[in-house]
């Protein structure tokens, strides 16, 4: 019996994600000093909307660049600038879609 849990609780660690989003995004910034929540809010204050936000975000992860980046100096210098992504156009506005829904603030204020 004893067996069979631990084989279970093996099997559910390596599922994959539930969507784009958590399988793609989540798993590397959860090492970085910085929230994911964070960054959506410097995303927001640089684009100031949905529309230009999810253009900026996708072209910066098409085509990482430091002087695209809305990351401080400070950040870059230690953590770099990330690799280009390799998700599918289609994936990547998926995960943008979900992104936006997790965090975006204006539904949420009363």
């Amino acid at each position: 019996m004893v067996k069979k849990i631990l084989i279970f609780m093996i099997l559910l660690t390596y599922l994959p994600a539930s969507d784009v989003y958590e399988r793609n995004c989540v798993g590397c910034h959860r090492d970085l000093p910085t929230s994911l929540q964070r960054m959506f809010m410097n995303y927001l204050l640089v684009y100031g909307g949905e529309k230009n936000m999810k253009a900026g975000l996708k072209h910066y992860l098409q085509y990482p660049s430091k002087h695209i980046s809305v990351m401080s100096d400070l950040f870059i210098a230690n953590y770099g600038i990330k690799n280009k992504t390799t998700l599918s156009s289609e994936e990547l506005d998926k995960a943008l879609d979900i992104y936006w829904d997790k965090f975006k603030v204006f539904d949420k204020l009363k």
